[in-house]
């Protein structure tokens, strides 16, 4: 259900942290009549100007330098939670204790966007597939916003969206978390890895909080879902939704595969449609094969032309931090995949490559094993370069998996002079690091222009 837009008109609303998703909750807030309050718990002298003039100028309510007792009372009728603040934080304990909804900002954008959605999360993949669905539809002349956990945050556009335009949706698990009503026309599931636990703390809880894209779907709504993993075959018996699959391995019942290096397409009834082959998609890597399946399964769920699927297939290249080839330097291709903050992602970076990698990796120390990435390092990398907190860590595990040429530098920049250095030509070196950012960058995208800022200094 949605609520009439005059339900917020006098409602006390607490956001609590400002960021990107703070600030756009704060406006569209002021937009519906409610009496706001932002709550961060950075110093006001750490406070971007620009964003308090904004808010001066919204008439909001600012509370700086930490979360005070008493914040959250029975007069506020609702908190809207920046998607990365932990549950167990005092403010988000008091809301629940007194029954206040505590939301993100995406609960918003969906109660006031009057376009349809297509909604987009995965461990990993999901932006790739964001942009790829947004490429697609633009190719068939529809009227798109790429918007959610990729870049523009989803309120920023849902007040003024009209019917005849498209929200295709990136959303995180945190996100999610934090949605009620929230019903996507297309539901995409990319894959599920462990992720993220030191949030969710269990991996049950993290499948939980992405199975939430499907909660308020029904039978006229479809979700997409990758049968090449098991977790979606225990997932798909308990949606609401119609469920098409995507596949890399063969045939399935209704949705999109690939057999003999053919890309097929299976509606739920009548006969298969061939679209393209492996030959004529354009963007490098197994795992960017599956997010280009699953975005063409979502595009012609929601009725776009084969043709339009087949023009994209051959022509995009892929997105900025995700096996982004920056450039050559004499005869060795540097390829930017700083998006890989796990390493399920690295590894299948890793093995676009055939052999002779110079791996860059490391970052937050987040305590989990890189053994999983043994056989993938053994087949794949010639030697390592490790920087951040897990750098010793990550040389480890190289070493384990016999990788003989191991070194450990301070950062990113340093990182590309030494592989310039080492790497002969006809190889590649990639940044792929297997770890999140925040232990010496604000995030992969600060990451990965550092690196290639680097590259194009050799």
């Amino acid at each position: 259900m949605r609520f009439p837009r005059s339900w917020f008109a006098d409602k006390h609303v607490v956001v609590l942290g400002l960021a990107k998703s703070g600030l756009a909750a704060a406006k569209l807030l002021r937009r519906l009549g409610a009496h706001v309050t932002v709550n961060d718990q950075k110093p006001e002298e750490r406070i971007p100007a620009e964003e308090k003039r904004l808010l001066a100028e919204w008439g909001v309510q600012c509370v700086w330098g930490g979360h005070p007792p008493g914040l959250i009372t029975p007069d506020v009728d609702l908190v809207v939670k920046n998607p990365g603040i932990p549950y167990a934080i005092a403010p988000v304990q008091d809301a629940c204790r007194l029954g206040i909804p505590v939301v993100t900002e995406v609960e918003l954008g969906w109660q006031w966007t009057s376009s349809p959605v297509i909604g987009i999360t995965g461990s990993n993949g999901k932006t790739t597939t964001t942009t790829l669905i947004g490429e697609i539809l633009r190719q068939a002349g529809q009227k798109v916003h790429v918007v959610g956990n990729i870049g523009q945050v989803m309120s920023e556009v849902a007040f003024d969206s009209r019917p005849d335009e498209t929200l295709v949706v990136e959303l995180s698990s945190f996100q999610l978390m934090g949605t009620v009503e929230f019903r996507p026309k297309v539901a995409v599931l990319t894959n599920v890895y462990p992720a993220h636990l030191d949030y969710h703390q269990t991996m049950d809880a993290y499948v939980a909080a992405k199975c939430k894209l499907f909660a308020n779907q029904q039978a006229t709504d479809a979700a997409v879902l990758n049968a090449d993993q098991e977790l979606s075959h225990r997932i798909a018996p308990q949606l609401p939704s119609r469920v098409y699959w995507f596949s890399l391995r063969g045939p399935v019942a209704a949705g999109i595969y690939v057999e003999e290096d053919q890309i097929y397409w299976q509606p739920q009834e009548g006969p298969r449609e061939r679209l393209f082959s492996r030959a004529d998609v354009a963007i490098k890597g197994e795992h960017n094969l599956a997010n280009l399946l699953s975005a063409a399964a979502a595009a012609l769920i929601y009725g776009i032309p084969s043709e339009a699927i087949r023009a994209v297939a051959q022509s995009f290249m892929g997105v900025e931090h995700r096996l982004e080839f920056v450039r050559e330097v004499a005869g060795v291709a540097y390829y930017n995949d700083s998006k890989a903050t796990n390493t399920t992602a690295a590894m299948t970076a890793l093995r676009s490559f055939p052999e002779g990698v110079t791996w860059i990796a490391g970052g937050l120390d987040r305590g989990i094993s890189f053994d999983d990435m043994i056989p993938t390092v053994r087949q794949h990398v010639r030697r390592v370069i490790a920087y951040g907190q897990t750098r010793e860590q990550i040389v480890s595990m190289c070493r384990q998996a016999g990788v003989e040429q191991c070194f450990t530098v301070e950062d990113v920049e340093e990182a590309v002079r030494l592989a310039h250095r080492l790497t002969p030509a006809g190889e590649v070196v990639l940044l792929s690091p297997a770890c999140a950012s925040w232990d010496l960058y604000r995030s992969f995208e600060e990451r990965g222009h550092i690196f290639k800022q680097a590259v194009h200094k050799l």
